[in-house]
């Protein structure tokens, strides 16, 4: 009956999470469609799509799986370049953009996710601060690599070169010459299939997944990793193994969303996916609340929002995009505050609990 019980709760839990995520979308469809939108705001629509599905994923692996991994932003960057090197050598080819993008969505997925499982293999056996670190040296070498990484199409097929040396150094054909990823320039000429519909969608596929993942068995034996490693060893479970899942999942929806990303760029360079852009990230996580899925989305699209909605304040713009950092922090990991939020919410249920009996007794007497 208890597990009955939480499992109902649970389900509550993750139909409320997707009532937020519906009433999003409702209300910037809506919003959009009247023409009442400006261009600010559905400017940034995407990109806190983006932010939304990073921070998810990254609460799979600090929140349920308990590690802190600062390397995020690598595994982004991987979807992103992927994607978006099959769209521009598919944009002739592949004509519809509804075939096109989704196509490059998956590939971008799976190579992050291969990435993912590439990095995970050695990195998973660290713990805590160790793990923290090397996770940050593997982004940082991911952005290096592709931020020197050449590759050109000509009449004798594809070439894929690493340094400048290396591009000078090759002779290609001047007449067929048609060079996709150009160094540190990055990718020019990539298709703008990105909008705020497909960006809803795939915050709505990525939810589906993860908090399945959560509420199955393979989730319970990543979550008991978590919560006692020795115990959860003791009983038979996996470690690397279920480790692994959760990292190569988180990876791969990473790469899901630097796929979006590039998509609504007209041009990509590696520089923007450094070691900054996965502290944000873990900062969406760590004041959305740590674990909560639902607290991930809400910071993202507040604190992706707020900078552009503070813009109009010119110099005060960061000191006060700092100054709601701080109090959402504080107000976040209070006691105080978390029981007058029991409290009050606490209230609320009670009130409705006691009108459904009353309504329920009524029906009784009738």
């Amino acid at each position: 009956m208890k597990s009955l019980n939480n499992l109902n709760k649970n389900t509550k839990r993750n139909m409320i999470t997707y009532g937020i995520v519906v009433a999003m979308f409702v209300f910037c469809f809506v919003y959009t469609a009247t023409g009442a939108a400006s261009n600010l705001f559905q400017g940034i629509l995407v990109p806190i799509c983006v932010n939304v599905i990073l921070a998810i994923s990254l609460n799979l692996t600090v929140g349920i799986l308990g590690e802190l991994s600062l390397g995020h932003a690598g595994f982004m960057c991987v979807g992103a370049f992927a994607g978006s090197i099959f769209s521009v050598m598919t944009s002739s080819s592949i004509e519809s953009a509804f075939i096109r993008f989704p196509l490059a969505i998956i590939i971008g997925g799976i190579a992050a996710a291969i990435i993912g499982i590439l990095v995970g293999i050695p990195v998973l056996r660290l713990r805590g601060d160790y793990l923290a670190i090397v996770t940050l040296a593997f982004g940082e070498i991911i952005k290096n690599i592709v931020n020197n990484l050449y590759i050109v199409k000509d009449s004798s097929g594809l070439h894929m070169l690493i340094g400048v040396d290396a591009y000078n150094n090759m002779e290609f054909d001047p007449l067929n010459k048609n060079v996709i990823v150009n160094g540190a320039m990055g990718i020019t000429g990539t298709p703008k299939d990105s909008n705020y519909i497909a960006g809803f969608i795939l915050i709505a596929i990525t939810l589906v997944v993860i908090l399945n993942l959560v509420n199955s068995r393979t989730g319970r034996a990543i979550m008991s990793i978590r919560d006692n490693r020795i115990a959860a060893e003791s009983v038979g479970i996996n470690i690397t193994k279920y480790k692994l899942i959760a990292f190569t999942i988180s990876a791969f929806f990473a790469g899901v969303a630097g796929v979006l990303y590039s998509h609504n760029l007209s041009s990509l360079v590696a520089t923007k996916f450094d070691y900054n852009y996965s502290i944000l990230i873990l900062v969406f996580v760590v004041l959305g609340g740590i674990g909560s899925m639902r607290g991930s989305i809400i910071a993202a699209v507040i604190l992706t929002a707020l900078p552009e909605l503070l813009r109009g304040l010119s110099d005060y713009r960061m000191l006060m995009y700092a100054i709601i950092l701080i109090v959402m922090m504080l107000v976040n990991n209070n006691e105080n505050m978390s029981y007058y939020k029991e409290k009050l919410f606490g209230g609320i249920k009670g009130k409705f609990a006691a009108k459904k009996n009353q309504n329920d007794g009524m029906k009784g007497v009738s």
